[in-house]
Protein backbone atom coordinates (compact mmCIF):
# COMPACT_ATOMS: atom_id res chain seq x y z
CA UNK A 1 0.00 0.00 0.00
CA UNK A 2 1.24 2.86 -0.97
CA UNK A 3 0.67 5.02 2.34
CA UNK A 4 2.26 2.06 4.17
CA UNK A 5 5.64 1.79 5.35
CA UNK A 6 5.10 -2.06 4.73
CA UNK A 7 2.57 -4.06 3.55
CA UNK A 8 1.48 -7.48 1.96
CA UNK A 9 -2.09 -9.01 1.04
CA UNK A 10 -1.84 -12.92 2.48
CA UNK A 11 -4.22 -15.71 1.24
CA UNK A 12 -3.90 -19.09 3.08
CA UNK A 13 -6.85 -21.09 1.72
CA UNK A 14 -10.16 -18.74 1.25
CA UNK A 15 -8.18 -16.91 4.25
CA UNK A 16 -7.45 -13.51 3.26
CA UNK A 17 -5.57 -10.54 5.62
CA UNK A 18 -3.86 -7.28 4.78
CA UNK A 19 -1.13 -6.74 6.84
CA UNK A 20 0.29 -3.08 6.66
CA UNK A 21 3.14 -1.68 8.76
CA UNK A 22 3.75 2.15 9.81
CA UNK A 23 6.63 3.49 10.86
CA UNK A 24 6.55 6.82 13.48
CA UNK A 25 9.14 8.68 14.76
CA UNK A 26 8.79 8.31 19.16
CA UNK A 27 7.95 5.82 21.31
CA UNK A 28 4.93 5.53 24.36
CA UNK A 29 5.65 7.97 27.76
CA UNK A 30 6.74 5.14 29.49
CA UNK A 31 9.47 4.14 26.97
CA UNK A 32 11.25 7.59 26.48
CA UNK A 33 15.25 7.96 27.38
CA UNK A 34 15.55 4.23 27.28
CA UNK A 35 16.64 4.56 23.00
CA UNK A 36 14.95 2.05 21.52
CA UNK A 37 11.73 1.49 19.43
CA UNK A 38 8.27 0.02 20.12
CA UNK A 39 6.42 -2.45 18.23
CA UNK A 40 2.28 -3.02 18.71
CA UNK A 41 -0.50 -4.58 16.76
CA UNK A 42 -3.59 -4.37 16.14
CA UNK A 43 -5.97 -7.04 14.79
CA UNK A 44 -9.37 -6.74 13.29
CA UNK A 45 -11.90 -9.35 11.83
CA UNK A 46 -13.91 -6.63 8.69
CA UNK A 47 -18.26 -7.29 8.52
CA UNK A 48 -17.98 -8.81 5.47
CA UNK A 49 -15.07 -11.45 6.40
CA UNK A 50 -17.50 -13.86 8.00
CA UNK A 51 -20.58 -15.98 6.92
CA UNK A 52 -22.30 -13.88 9.43
CA UNK A 53 -21.49 -10.03 9.86
CA UNK A 54 -19.23 -9.28 12.34
CA UNK A 55 -19.65 -5.92 14.33
CA UNK A 56 -16.67 -3.40 14.10
CA UNK A 57 -14.53 -3.41 17.25
CA UNK A 58 -15.31 -0.91 19.39
CA UNK A 59 -18.65 -0.42 17.99
CA UNK A 60 -20.31 -2.34 20.62
CA UNK A 61 -20.04 -1.23 24.07
CA UNK A 62 -17.25 0.83 22.96
CA UNK A 63 -14.81 -2.09 23.45
CA UNK A 64 -12.36 -3.99 21.47
CA UNK A 65 -13.86 -8.14 21.69
CA UNK A 66 -11.92 -9.85 23.77
CA UNK A 67 -10.56 -12.46 21.17
CA UNK A 68 -9.27 -9.41 18.88
CA UNK A 69 -7.33 -7.95 22.00
CA UNK A 70 -5.78 -11.93 22.15
CA UNK A 71 -4.71 -11.97 19.01
CA UNK A 72 -3.22 -8.47 18.75
CA UNK A 73 -1.31 -9.34 21.31
CA UNK A 74 -0.16 -12.53 19.97
CA UNK A 75 0.98 -11.09 16.75
CA UNK A 76 2.31 -8.11 18.60
CA UNK A 77 4.47 -10.75 21.31
CA UNK A 78 5.63 -12.35 17.70
CA UNK A 79 6.96 -9.77 15.91
CA UNK A 80 8.97 -8.22 18.86
CA UNK A 81 10.58 -12.03 19.07
CA UNK A 82 12.06 -11.64 15.88
CA UNK A 83 12.88 -7.88 15.96
CA UNK A 84 16.10 -6.32 18.10
CA UNK A 85 14.51 -3.14 19.33
CA UNK A 86 17.88 -1.59 20.85
CA UNK A 87 19.37 -1.61 17.27
CA UNK A 88 16.64 1.19 16.58
CA UNK A 89 15.96 4.69 17.66
CA UNK A 90 12.83 5.41 19.42
CA UNK A 91 10.30 4.99 17.03
CA UNK A 92 6.88 3.07 16.92
CA UNK A 93 6.14 0.09 14.50
CA UNK A 94 2.54 -0.13 14.11
CA UNK A 95 0.82 -3.18 12.62
CA UNK A 96 -2.60 -3.68 11.72
CA UNK A 97 -3.95 -7.30 10.23
CA UNK A 98 -7.29 -6.69 8.72
CA UNK A 99 -9.54 -9.66 8.32
CA UNK A 100 -10.88 -9.53 4.15
CA UNK A 101 -11.96 -13.14 4.19
CA UNK A 102 -12.04 -15.67 7.35
CA UNK A 103 -12.01 -19.45 6.80
CA UNK A 104 -9.75 -20.67 9.50
CA UNK A 105 -6.11 -19.91 10.53
CA UNK A 106 -6.58 -15.59 10.87
CA UNK A 107 -4.29 -15.60 13.97
CA UNK A 108 -1.47 -17.41 12.18
CA UNK A 109 -1.55 -16.07 9.13
CA UNK A 110 -1.69 -12.22 10.24
CA UNK A 111 1.35 -13.30 11.96
CA UNK A 112 3.00 -15.03 8.93
CA UNK A 113 1.86 -11.82 6.74
CA UNK A 114 3.07 -9.14 9.36
CA UNK A 115 6.35 -10.79 9.18
CA UNK A 116 6.36 -10.22 5.72
CA UNK A 117 5.13 -6.52 6.17
CA UNK A 118 7.77 -5.96 8.98
CA UNK A 119 10.46 -6.88 6.80
CA UNK A 120 9.28 -4.89 3.84
CA UNK A 121 9.06 -1.91 6.03
CA UNK A 122 12.52 -2.32 7.52
CA UNK A 123 13.95 -2.59 4.00
CA UNK A 124 12.17 0.93 2.62
CA UNK A 125 13.71 2.11 5.97
CA UNK A 126 17.16 1.12 5.33
CA UNK A 127 17.31 2.58 1.76
CA UNK A 128 16.41 5.72 3.12
CA UNK A 129 19.29 5.62 6.11
CA UNK A 130 21.16 2.38 6.39
CA UNK A 131 20.94 0.94 9.67
CA UNK A 132 23.96 0.15 11.20
CA UNK A 133 23.13 -3.28 12.10
CA UNK A 134 20.33 -5.20 10.37
CA UNK A 135 17.52 -5.81 13.29
CA UNK A 136 15.58 -8.17 12.11
CA UNK A 137 17.15 -10.86 14.24
CA UNK A 138 15.35 -13.71 11.98
CA UNK A 139 11.52 -14.29 10.04
CA UNK A 140 8.57 -15.88 11.98
CA UNK A 141 6.20 -18.29 11.26
CA UNK A 142 3.06 -19.84 12.39
CA UNK A 143 0.79 -22.75 11.77
CA UNK A 144 -2.31 -24.46 13.44
CA UNK A 145 -2.59 -27.79 14.28
CA UNK A 146 -5.21 -29.94 15.00
CA UNK A 147 -6.25 -33.69 15.78
CA UNK A 148 -8.87 -35.23 14.27
CA UNK A 149 -10.12 -38.85 15.21
CA UNK A 150 -6.19 -39.80 16.08
CA UNK A 151 -5.18 -37.94 12.84
CA UNK A 152 -3.17 -34.88 12.25
CA UNK A 153 -4.12 -32.00 9.87
CA UNK A 154 -2.10 -28.93 9.12
CA UNK A 155 -3.19 -25.28 8.31
CA UNK A 156 -7.20 -26.18 9.78
CA UNK A 157 -10.05 -24.04 7.50
CA UNK A 158 -12.47 -23.32 9.55
CA UNK A 159 -15.02 -26.53 8.91
CA UNK A 160 -12.02 -28.75 10.04
CA UNK A 161 -11.06 -26.27 13.14
CA UNK A 162 -14.88 -26.35 13.84
CA UNK A 163 -14.64 -30.60 14.08
CA UNK A 164 -11.19 -31.14 15.26
CA UNK A 165 -10.42 -32.43 18.89
CA UNK A 166 -7.75 -30.50 19.58
CA UNK A 167 -6.97 -26.92 17.69
CA UNK A 168 -2.95 -26.45 18.23
CA UNK A 169 -1.65 -22.71 17.10
CA UNK A 170 2.62 -22.77 16.93
CA UNK A 171 4.45 -20.23 16.75
CA UNK A 172 8.46 -20.60 15.29
CA UNK A 173 11.46 -18.57 14.27
CA UNK A 174 13.38 -19.36 11.46
CA UNK A 175 16.58 -20.77 14.04
CA UNK A 176 13.26 -23.44 14.63
CA UNK A 177 12.63 -22.08 17.73
CA UNK A 178 9.44 -21.90 19.66
CA UNK A 179 8.05 -18.01 20.50
CA UNK A 180 4.45 -19.79 21.42
CA UNK A 181 2.37 -22.45 21.33
CA UNK A 182 -0.98 -22.71 22.34
CA UNK A 183 -3.06 -25.60 22.47
CA UNK A 184 -7.07 -26.36 23.65
CA UNK A 185 -9.09 -29.63 23.62
CA UNK A 186 -12.19 -29.05 21.77
CA UNK A 187 -13.53 -32.46 22.83
CA UNK A 188 -11.57 -34.97 24.62
CA UNK A 189 -8.27 -34.92 26.59
CA UNK A 190 -5.00 -35.38 24.42
CA UNK A 191 -1.91 -37.36 25.95
CA UNK A 192 2.01 -35.95 25.69
CA UNK A 193 2.19 -38.20 22.55
CA UNK A 194 -0.44 -36.14 20.61
CA UNK A 195 1.25 -32.96 21.95
CA UNK A 196 4.60 -34.10 20.67
CA UNK A 197 3.75 -35.61 17.27
CA UNK A 198 1.97 -31.76 16.39
CA UNK A 199 4.66 -30.09 17.33
CA UNK A 200 6.73 -32.16 15.03
CA UNK A 201 4.47 -31.48 12.47
CA UNK A 202 4.44 -28.04 13.02
CA UNK A 203 8.44 -27.50 12.10
CA UNK A 204 8.22 -28.71 8.46
CA UNK A 205 5.01 -26.88 8.20
CA UNK A 206 6.94 -23.82 9.49
CA UNK A 207 9.97 -24.30 7.69
CA UNK A 208 7.45 -24.40 3.80
CA UNK A 209 5.69 -21.22 5.48
CA UNK A 210 9.64 -20.06 5.49
CA UNK A 211 10.27 -20.65 2.33
CA UNK A 212 7.48 -18.94 0.77
CA UNK A 213 7.90 -15.84 2.82
CA UNK A 214 11.68 -15.78 2.13
CA UNK A 215 10.85 -15.62 -1.81
CA UNK A 216 8.27 -13.15 -1.23
CA UNK A 217 10.63 -10.71 0.16
CA UNK A 218 12.97 -11.89 -2.78
CA UNK A 219 15.98 -13.20 0.51
CA UNK A 220 18.23 -16.28 -0.23
CA UNK A 221 16.78 -19.97 1.07
CA UNK A 222 17.92 -19.89 4.68
CA UNK A 223 19.20 -23.22 6.32
CA UNK A 224 16.81 -22.63 9.13
CA UNK A 225 19.65 -21.02 11.48
CA UNK A 226 20.76 -17.75 12.18
CA UNK A 227 19.75 -14.49 11.45
CA UNK A 228 17.64 -13.39 8.17
CA UNK A 229 19.04 -9.76 7.17
CA UNK A 230 18.33 -7.45 4.11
Amino acid sequence: MEQATGSVLVTAGQTKVLCTVIAQDGVPHWMKGQGKAWLTAEYSMLPASTRVRKPRDGRVGGKIDARSLEIQRLIGRAMRAALDLSVLPEMTFWIDCDVLNADGGTRTTSINGACVALHDALSTLHAKKPFARWPMRQLVQAVSIGLWRDEFLVDLDYREDSGCDVDLNVVRLTDGRLVEVQGTAEGSPFDDDHLLGMLELSKSACAAIRTEQERCLGLEPSSGTGSTGA
